[in-house]
């Protein structure tokens, strides 16, 4: 009969060293080792006071975001004044957010929703607002199309990344009166929105990459694995069915928002498989560099929400396979 071993707590290289493979773009060992160390106990411990992390509920996480992002609508109504926002890639969650604009009697004419990224082809051409797989069309067809029509902001006021305005994509924020909020979440690689850790468009040091605004970026390639599991791709691992660029905001955006949320939530289809347990570790708790765009904001105020299922303990396991 054969013995299955027991799970191993902490390092699945102990007994066999090997490098990461070369398409890896974070590669300092030591504080992978000690991120991947990092218990749930800890998780929420970090060395800014204004980075502040809390673990909730995986049920919890939809309420967080969307409730943010309709009191700060309501509480800019109130105030007299713009909202703009930089919103995540929409999904079908934004729904709740039209009702809860709806049975508010919400007027949102003083709302500004700006996409944080849109794919591009190989030539750098952004995907138009009709293409039905886009960000930028998914923002309309789940935010703005449910609003009730009268309460809508107007569709001038739902901006998506183009050729014509990516170079000058901040500075359409602050004509609208200055960016409010940022909603970000890392992605496999690291990413923020799509500014990636090995695109030659976003190299250069720390202090040149933390000015980089706007701009059209080569996707990783795990980005692109992890993007041809959504469901608008197929959600299949269809690697031809995601675009090799995107536009994307960089780390500039970030930083001259008011407020910033970061969430880390994803699971692979509501099971415990997770490839964001890892990589929020890393850019939660580890150093602050481009290699892990989301580690900016560990410099900055940030309200930064893990669910409990990433905030749990990674040990290696037999009883799941691939």
């Amino acid at each position: 009969m054969i013995s299955i071993p027991a799970p191993i707590p902490h390092d699945p290289t102990d007994g066999f060293s090997f490098d990461p493979s070369p398409c890896v773009p974070f590669r300092d060992m030591d504080a992978v080792k000690r991120c991947r160390a990092i218990k749930r106990e800890d998780i929420e411990k970090h060395p800014n006071p204004d980075f502040k992390i809390q673990v909730v509920p995986d049920e919890d996480f939809v309420h967080i975001w969307l409730g943010d992002m309709f009191w700060r609508m309501h509480e800019a109504r109130e105030a007299g004044k713009p909202c703009v926002m930089l919103m995540p890639n929409p999904w079908p969650g934004y729904r709740n957010l039209a009702r809860m604009i709806n049975r508010a009697k919400l007027n949102c004419d003083h709302v500004w929703w700006f996409a944080m990224d849109e794919y591009a082809d190989q030539d750098g051409r952004i995907a138009p607002v009709t293409w039905q797989r886009g960000f930028g069309y998914a923002l309309r067809n789940f935010l703005w199309d449910n609003v009730d029509e009268d309460l809508r902001p107007p569709l001038s006021q739902v901006i998506a990344p183009t050729n014509d305005n990516i170079d000058h994509y901040l500075d359409m924020m602050n004509d609208a009166g200055g960016l409010d909020v940022s909603y970000t979440g890392p992605g496999w690689s690291g990413h923020l929105a799509f500014c990636e850790p090995n695109a030659p468009e976003f190299s250069g040091s720390l202090d040149e990459w933390r000015n980089m605004g706007a701009r059209i970026c080569t996707l990783d390639p795990f980005t692109i694995a992890q993007n041809s599991l959504c469901g608008s791709m197929g959600y299949s691992g269809d690697l031809t069915a995601v675009p090799p660029k995107a536009a994307t905001i960089g780390p500039k955006e970030i930083i001259a928002a008011r407020h910033r949320l970061e969430v880390a939530p994803i699971t692979v289809g509501g099971t415990a498989i997770s490839w964001e347990r890892m990589i929020a570790r890393l850019c939660y708790h580890g150093p602050v560099c481009p290699q892990l765009p989301s580690s900016i904001h560990q410099e900055l105020r940030t309200d930064c929400y893990i669910t409990e299922s990433i905030a749990a303990n990674i040990e290696a396991t037999w009883e799941i396979g691939y």
